[in-house]
């Protein structure tokens, strides 16, 4: 079985395979790179010999103006151009160089199959949230109900019947008793979804970090009706920290920030014929709600975690207090397409 790391670079390979084919026609590989040079240099064009600083993103981005696709020049010449700029503007010193690197070279090192540290370091500088935005509801000019994927995304959880139970060892907190319905754009229900659900336990720890949890625990997938609706029980989650003990934990401490998260519950939707919707929906009463630590609280996304004091409960085994969360989701039709888990 391969490796989480394993999986990511195929599919590294596959994205800039796909992106250097691009839409045009391909050119010749060996066709000649013209790279012009300052006035008054004393290099030929095409030389890519440096004569002084200045001069140096010009000659980077001619080199790459070979590449077929025309998106892939565009998307490196930009980030060529805005890390040379990021240097200039910061005076980069080779210490901080050093750090950098050695700071990604961490990231990598600290990335296994039960723990994704690269995407936690995009989290907690607010990259993962700001492609999420910008790639769903009407391209961050409108509310969305998407929102980042995190790091716990795992696919093969169980199949469970609408209404049961997602709890797979013993789980002491309040019971919390979910229904929802998935609706298209014109408010009519999809049947047939299948929908994802994954959260933190009531003392913050995800199943595959806690060893005191059976595997699976607190995870399940539902599948709508023809009234677009899907049910299950759970506990109440609690809100937790980040893993801090590599890089982003660095870089957290150093900002003086926290790592905690306010307490959600995950929803991944997917049904062909409609983009994959992945969300979080989170519990109004936490007290970090405004000060996520990977910035992914969205108003759209905070929810009404209903505490019941009194009254029949849902189910006979439970007892005061428990609580309720009703809430509906809009999926837009386009491509279904499950994301890279990243971990096991």
């Amino acid at each position: 079985m391969q490796s989480i790391a394993e999986i990511y670079a195929i599919d590294c390979k596959k994205i800039l395979g796909e992106i250097a084919m691009g839409e045009a026609a391909p050119r010749a590989a060996a066709a000649a790179v013209q790279l012009s040079r300052p006035q008054g240099s004393s290099r030929p064009a095409g030389s890519s010999i440096i004569d002084n600083e200045a001069e140096l993103t010009d000659i980077v981005v001619a080199a790459m103006a070979g590449a077929p696709s025309p998106r892939m020049r565009e998307v490196m010449e930009a980030l060529v151009r805005h890390l040379h700029a990021f240097a200039r503007e910061v005076k980069l010193t080779e210490a901080e160089y050093d750090l950098g690197i050695a700071t990604l070279n961490r990231i990598g090192q600290a990335t296994h199959d039960s723990h994704n540290e690269g995407i936690l370091f995009a989290d907690i500088l607010g990259f993962s949230t700001l492609c999420c935005l910008l790639n769903n509801g009407n391209a961050g000019a409108t509310e969305t109900a998407a929102a980042l994927l995190g790091p716990f995304w795992r696919m093969h959880s169980p199949r469970t019947e609408n209404g049961g139970s997602i709890l797979r060892s013993p789980t002491p907190g309040p019971a919390l008793f979910v229904n929802c319905r998935v609706l298209d754009p014109t408010g009519a229900p999809i049947e047939g979804v299948e929908m994802d659900i994954w959260h933190a336990s009531p003392v913050g720890y995800y199943e595959n970090q806690d060893p005191q949890q059976a595997d699976m625990n607190l995870r399940g997938k539902f599948l709508t009706d023809a009234q677009g609706r899907f049910s299950f029980r759970s506990v109440k989650p609690a809100g937790y920290p980040v893993p801090t003990d590599g890089p982003a934990g660095d870089v957290l401490r150093a900002q003086n920030r926290h790592p905690y998260r306010p307490a959600h519950v995950h929803f991944l939707g997917y049904r062909e014929g409609f983009k994959t919707l992945v969300t979080q929906v989170f519990v109004d009463d936490d007290e970090r709600l405004d000060s996520d630590a990977v910035f992914g609280v969205t108003e759209h996304l905070v929810g009404d975690y209903r505490l019941h004091e009194s009254g029949t409960p849902p189910a006979p085994d439970v007892t005061a207090p428990w609580y309720t969360l009703d809430y509906t989701f809009v999926m837009e039709p386009g491509e279904a397409k499950l994301p890279t888990p990243p971990i096991k």
